[in-house]
């Protein structure tokens, strides 16, 4: 019954806004806002605005906002309108995640761009890729981009006499004998150790620590979900489109035993305990004061307001994966037309006024990095204006020319996208939990391929 009212509702919708309308003679594209951020009042406000300039801009099309309530609802919303036939035009913003949960129902652009003479061409094509499918298809226009980065806490590598991580592609580590090495999770490791303390001074490479009384933890990957943290440790393709069939790599094997020990024996990150802790913010760690580095997209720098005042944060690239290579894990949101727009063209025309001409609007309302270089300058002087202890900016836009493609994205897509990934995540929970030390790592994780697979085949 509630599905049937939910329908009823939205066709109800659909069916007042197009009469007032098209008695203007002006083509209806509708606007669906609900699958990511944008639904908060500020953000709102900025999203009204924009479809006021937008509509007054012209005279041949009407732009509508169609906003979802919460994530659950929206995506719930979308299966209605779909199901019904009457899709929205444009959905957005909406990350790699969100729009890989409704994989099947976005347009390929690329038509769209040729027709139009669209200008791709101030994008790296790392960015474009993120939106490539494996044949060839555009399912996005890059728009706002979050880059993983080192954040570090300035005064606990001063307290430690450290070296800061560095702040370029180029650069090695400097450890504290003199010695040039390069930036690694192997460097990562040993200097974490070192600002990693107990309650009695200690720090996690004497003889003397205590891990069951930690005060100070070396670094963690900050809210990360299980994937991006392997991915951040060495990117992969891990799915088989022609045979349906996950793999889970070696690589990952690897990183997962590289977390265990951090967790575990060398005691250098926080397990969910800590990490759930008053005395490491409760989830928030890094904020806390009470943690070295954090490995995290940029999107992080909304959730540091507290730290003003309280320390001295900045910038460094991300460690070299595995493999020795810099590859950058880049959370990115962007706005997408459905297969089942009944006016492509038009909805092309607005996505094309909402990835340029609303970019400022948009971005400053979604606290997001624009992914077109002439707006970017202004989101990094907020952004230093907010947090004067930034000095290293340029790790941002340097970062973006080593973004993984989108095979090897950590939001990849799969089918049935959202159960794997709620598998993957259970593996994290428990290496994370309290019997995290004692698990076998390949063991576990072969079992969890098997999963996989079963849930993609489904």
């Amino acid at each position: 019954m509630s599905k049937r009212i939910t329908l009823l509702a939205v066709l109800a919708l659909l069916v007042v806004l197009p009469f007032s309308v098209h008695a203007q003679d002006k083509t209806v594209v509708t606007w669906f806002v609900g699958l990511g951020t944008g639904t908060n009042e500020q953000q709102l406000a900025a999203e009204n605005q924009v479809v006021a300039d937008f509509n007054a801009s012209q005279d041949a099309i009407e732009l509508v906002m169609n906003v979802g309530a919460d994530f659950t609802t929206s995506r719930d919303t979308i299966s209605t309108l779909i199901a019904a036939g009457t899709s929205p035009d444009i959905v957005g913003p909406v990350g790699v995640g969100g729009g890989n949960a409704f994989a099947d129902i976005w347009a390929d652009l690329q038509p769209l761009v040729d027709a139009t003479g669209y200008d791709l061409s101030m994008f790296d094509l790392a960015l474009l890729d993120l939106y490539r499918t494996a044949d060839g298809q555009l399912l996005g226009i890059p728009f706002a981009v979050f880059p993983s980065m080192t954040y570090y806490n300035i005064d606990l590598f001063d307290e430690a006499g450290l070296n800061y991580p560095p702040a370029d592609f180029e650069s090695m580590y400097v450890m504290p004998d003199g010695t040039e090495v390069p930036w690694n999770y192997d460097t990562v490791k040993q200097i974490a150790m070192i600002l990693t303390v107990d309650a009695n001074g200690n720090d996690a490479t004497s003889p003397d620590f205590d891990p069951a009384n930690i005060v100070q933890f070396g670094m963690n990957f900050q809210w990360a979900q299980q994937r991006l943290m392997w991915t951040d440790l060495q990117p992969e393709d891990w799915y088989d489109e022609a045979t349906n069939t996950i793999t889970v790599p070696d690589s990952w094997v690897q990183g997962s035993l590289w977390l265990q020990d951090a967790l575990w024996t060398s005691h250098f990150m926080p397990n969910n305990t800590y990490a759930g802790s008053d005395l490491f913010g409760a989830g928030n760690v890094l904020q806390s004061g009470n943690l070295a580095m954090a490995i995290v997209p940029l999107w992080y720098t909304c959730c540091l307001a507290d730290s003003v005042g309280k320390f001295s944060f900045d910038f460094g690239v991300v460690p070299q994966s595995f493999d020795g290579e810099y590859h950058v894990a880049t959370d990115a949101d962007t706005f997408r037309l459905t297969k089942g727009s009944a006016n492509p063209e038009a909805a092309f025309t607005v996505l094309s006024y909402l990835e340029n001409e609303a970019v400022p609007t948009l971005t400053l309302a979604y606290g997001a990095f624009p992914a077109r270089p002439e707006y970017q300058q202004t989101y990094l002087d907020a952004l230093q204006a907010k947090y004067p202890s930034l000095t290293n900016l340029s790790v941002i836009t340097d970062s973006l020319a080593y973004n993984n493609p989108g095979n090897m994205h950590h939001e990849s897509n799969v089918p049935n996208w959202q159960q794997a990934a709620d598998r993957t995540q259970a593996f994290n929970s428990l290496l994370f939990g309290d019997t995290g030390a004692d698990i076998d790592v390949a063991a576990e994780m072969a079992t969890m391929q098997t999963d996989l697979n079963a849930i993609v085949q489904n």
